[in-house]
């Protein structure tokens, strides 16, 4: 006590400062006792407290139960309680999702050799501007759809839900790595409120092995941000710590070893409890073992007579029951031995009838400890008990547990008056019920409840791994206290599976598959939710095996249906996908989520029509269905029917206003139409949706970018890069790449280039940031590497980009190799400006005009050359006239002034002889550049007016 007093005097920066303490040693030596001490020392000094047990099985349950002990003491983790909000909607998604027909899976994520084109509609909301600006600028075509595409569908495969953002995704697939930064950031909010904050974890001898590192790493690491210097950790358990996940930083915890009292200390302890008759101490000490909580039971029962301490009784708790003389007090403490906790409720549901107001005397024994009104006796008192009601009277033990399993069956049926079917598993409240109600039917009947709880294991999976895990002790603790080996093996068997560093869940689910114990609804069921997993990470052979399984045994199973055809259509099976969920379909006609995911695999074989109609029919079957309204919406774009798209897309956003992807295919939309405030509006929305992930934050850069917003751009892709990678290296070339043409912009070459040598480093796939960098490359004078990457950049398997064209002509140029830089202009020309004889009008008089000037007006003609890149990937010109001035500025020579104008006016003709329509975007983006920089070259006296 006094080391931990002095602890909290001590500044938190100082050398001899501890920050974590491990308390451990054997069962019922009094940690609880000691740390439950330490926390009230820690009261008294204005600290924040939480105490937290065994109740908790995952580092997030661990976080959540903390985030709710501090807003009880007045300071609420805010931004986590919401992140924390945000994660229980989405993983419910997530998990209904799986179903066929409750929540929406997104099934367009094919894998190569392309990508599904459900896929190809996702990732076009991170390439919002690709392919809609019919330029040769370099940002345009930055990102390959199809690969983007395959990277979008992969994290939506991996998750099995249609979800809101990559946010969500990250959130779901790893919910430690995303809530923990927000949690420790809150908590040092807090902690800067409180001179201290102790966080208690007990009974760490159970929770260690979920808890260990996560522990590690927000005490030690900065994998998730740092811990706040006066924020201590207190573990409590009966072992020493894990070496392999401690072993590095043991030296840095300090050690709280507790051992059985001393013979001196019993008898002290026994003295202030009135126990002073020296045979009535020989026997306490005896039975003891001078083990604490022992000592303390008996001497609460302060015998007084030569007959009592004459008694035969073997055990201190035998001993503790003779000794208490009531007779409806010794019945209580033997009936709520049978609970795993209690309340005041189950008390009085449990308790003989002349004892009901004895609560109070029971929550003041000495090996019963109560938390927030929960009750729970101790290990070493709990076991024998139970041990004797079981060996006296089997048949009053199994109608004990009859009896509260039905009282817990019909608290549970209360709650389902409330809640949901779906959120069942959601929901605590019932959660708990069903679990007490499971342990007492396997304490009771182990036989007949064995394999009803072997199948709510599975649903536990479904849920999360620390239900999974909780469910998997909850199982052993029935096998030991109901000592039937059937469901001590599986509680072993479970439990050591539970433990699995790689995956929880998958561990419990092999284990589950790989004994004889589930009925066939149970096996079916554990086929297709491991099926699931196989699906998400990939391993499609497992998967389509599992689903397989599930419909040998049920041919008519639609979920094993819907999660097969979603594994084929990941491997490209379409076909075989459509099999399948047509035979869903046809099972169930009415299900909304059947007719979105069959739309998107028709999507993906180019069944346009057909996905349409799929589409149609699940509206019209569920009006609420944004996904399917979002989904139809992407394909009424794709054809160019803009106004339905929109209409589709504000209803999915007035049903879920918070609905990322729908912002984001508004904001295609509205690009298309030229609406461009609205479109960066949308955007930005996606963006702020999906706050902490780099994909939309990119997106709206690059609608900057083209909007000529190069300051504004570079903001919000320096945003995203400071965002952790949460896709893979690969994903951030885009965004490295879509930054270095806003420095570019803004003059900052050194850095685009450093930019852009990174982005090809991370993806040597990328041609646009080849296009770009050869740019940057010919503007410092590398002609031989700018002409490397512009080749690197038009040998990609695309089409030819007419930027590509014209930035290796300018090199060739200027090395002074003019047929080849005819050659690329013209082909350039011919693309872009839609002139079929653009070398003979256009190409060649444009390489004879600036082969006779560059010697005597370089500097003019590299400044114009260097806009013109920056320009043509731009629907808006703002300071265009001021730009278009600094190149006057370099006063080129009237000559070639009059030479590019005429050239100017040359291809504006041409151009006007070519007819407006969608078909030809480029002519009419081609016009609205040229046209103006005609006038402000006319306007400042560089030739007649056009």
């Amino acid at each position: 006590m006094t080391a931990f007093r002095e602890n909290l005097g001590r500044d938190p920066e100082a050398d001899d400062y501890q920050f974590l303490f491990h308390v451990r040693g054997n069962a019922g030596v009094g940690k609880t006792s000691l740390v439950r001490q330490w926390e009230a020392v820690a009261h008294e000094q204005g600290a924040l407290t939480v105490y937290l047990d065994d109740s908790v099985h995952s580092a997030v349950e661990a976080m959540e139960e903390i985030g709710e002990r501090l807003g009880r003491q007045g300071l609420e983790l805010r931004r986590f309680g919401k992140l924390l909000t945000t994660f229980r909607q989405r993983d419910h998604e997530a998990q209904s999702a799986q179903g066929t027909g409750t929540a929406a899976e997104d099934g367009g994520a094919a894998q190569p050799p392309a990508a599904s084109l459900s896929g190809s509609l996702a990732a076009q909301v991170g390439l919002v501007g690709l392919g809609m600006v019919p330029v040769v600028g370099a940002v345009a075509g930055a990102v390959d759809p199809q690969q983007v595409a395959q990277g979008a569908d992969r994290l939506r495969a991996a998750l099995g839900a249609r979800l809101r953002s990559h946010d969500d995704v990250r959130l779901v697939m790893d919910p430690v790595r995303s809530l923990t930064p927000v949690f420790l950031e809150d908590l040092a909010e807090a902690a800067r409120r409180r001179p201290w904050v102790v966080l208690i974890f007990d009974v760490y001898e159970r929770t260690g092995p979920a808890l260990d590192e996560w522990l590690r790493d927000i005490a030690f690491g900065e994998v998730h941000g740092t811990l706040p210097a006066n924020v201590q950790i207190v573990l409590s358990g009966q072992g020493r710590l894990d070496a392999r996940c401690w072993g590095d930083w043991l030296d840095l915890v300090t050690e709280v070893p507790l051992d059985v009292f001393t013979e001196e200390e019993a008898r002290a302890l026994l003295a202030l409890r009135g126990v002073t008759d020296e045979r009535v101490v020989e026997v306490v000490l005896r039975l003891s073992g001078r083990l604490p909580v022992l000592v303390h039971t008996l001497a609460q029962a302060r015998p007084d007579s030569a007959q009592t301490v004459d008694d035969p009784s073997g055990t201190a708790v035998e001993r503790f029951l003779k000794w208490e003389m009531d007779p409806s007090r010794r019945a209580t403490a033997l009936a709520c031995a049978l609970p795993l906790q209690f309340d005041e409720d189950l008390y009085r549901a449990i308790a003989p009838p002349e004892a009901a107001e004895q609560y109070s005397w029971l929550r003041r024994l000495a090996f019963v400890t109560d938390q927030a009104g929960r009750c729970r006796y101790h290990d070493v008192v709990r076991v024998p008990m139970l041990r004797l009601q079981r060996t006296q009277s089997p048949a009053r033990w199994r109608a004990a547990h009859e009896l509260l399993a039905e009282t817990f069956r019909t608290w549970r049926a209360q709650r389902e008056e409330v809640v949901p079917v779906e959120d069942h598993w959601d929901d605590a409240g019932w959660r708990e019920h069903r679990s007490n109600e499971t342990y007492h039917r396997l304490c009771g009947d182990p036989r007949r409840a064995l394999p009803e709880a072997l199948a709510e294991i599975v649903h536990a999976c479904e849920h999360e791994s620390g239900t999974a895990r909780r469910w998997a002790r909850l199982l052993a603790q029935a096998g030991a206290d109901g000592a039937d080996e059937g469901v001590v093996a599986w509680g072993e068997r479970l439990t050591a599976a539970s433990r699995d560093d790689g995956s929880t869940v998958m561990a419990v689910l092999d284990a589950l598959l790989a004994h004889p114990g589930m009925d066939s609804a149970g096996h079916v069921h554990a086929r297709v939710v491991r099926g699931r997993l196989h699906r998400r990470t990939q391993r499609h052979e497992p998967a389509i095996r599992d689903f397989s399984a599930a419909l040998a045994l049920e041919p008519q199973n639609g979920d094993a249906l819907v999660g097969r055809a979603l594994t084929h259509e990941q491997r490209g099976n379409l076909e075989d996908a459509l099999a399948d969920l047509d035979e869903a379909i046809r099972i169930r006609p009415d299900g909304a989520w059947n007719h979105v995911y069959r739309g998107h695999v028709r999507l993906a074989a180019g069944r346009h029509a057909e996905a349409l109609a799929d589409f149609d029919r699940a509206v019209e079957l569920d009006p609420e269905q944004d996904w399917a309204l979002a989904s139809r919406a992407g394909l009424h774009r794709t054809r160019g029917r803009l106004q339905e798209a929109l209409a589709d897309l504000d209803r999915a956003l007035r049903i879920d206003p918070e609905y990322m992807w729908a912002y984001a295919e508004r904001s295609r939309c509205l690009w298309r139409l030229q609406r461009w405030d609205e479109a960066v509006r949308d955007m930005t929305r996606a963006a702020d949706l999906d706050s902490a992930s780099e994909w939309h934050r990119a997106s709206l850069a690059e609608l900057l970018l083209f909007l000529g917003r190069h300051a504004e751009a570079f903001r919000e892709a320096d945003q995203a890069l400071a965002d952790p990678d949460e896709t893979g290296p690969r994903s951030r070339a885009w965004t490295y790449a879509v930054r270095a043409w806003a420095q570019h912009g803004l003059g900052r070459d050194a850095e685009a280039l450093a930019d852009l040598d990174h982005a090809v480093s991370l993806d040597d796939s990328y041609w646009s940031a080849f296009e770009m960098r050869g740019w940057l490359h010919w503007e410092a004078g590398r002609l031989t590497e700018a002409e490397r990457d512009f080749n690197r950049a038009l040998s990609a398997e695309h089409r030819l980009d007419p930027g590509c064209l014209v930035g290796r002509g300018v090199v060739r140029l200027y090395a002074q190799r003019y047929g080849e830089a005819v050659d690329d202009f013209a082909r350039a020309f011919t693309i872009q400006f839609g002139i079929p004889e653009a070398e003979d009008e256009i190409a060649s008089p444009l390489v004879e005009l600036l082969k006779e000037h560059l010697p005597t007006n370089r500097a003019p003609i590299t400044a114009a050359i260097r806009l013109g890149a920056l320009v043509t990937h731009q629907v808006q010109w703002p300071g265009l006239t001021r730009r278009v001035g600094s190149v006057l500025a370099l006063r080129p020579s009237p000559r070639l002034l009059l030479g590019g104008i005429g050239l100017l006016r040359r291809v504006l003709a041409e151009l006007d002889e070519q007819p407006d329509g969608p078909d030809n975007r480029r002519t009419a983006w081609s016009r609205s550049l040229l046209s103006p920089i005609l006038r402000i070259l006319s306007s400042r006296g560089a030739g007649p007016p056009p």
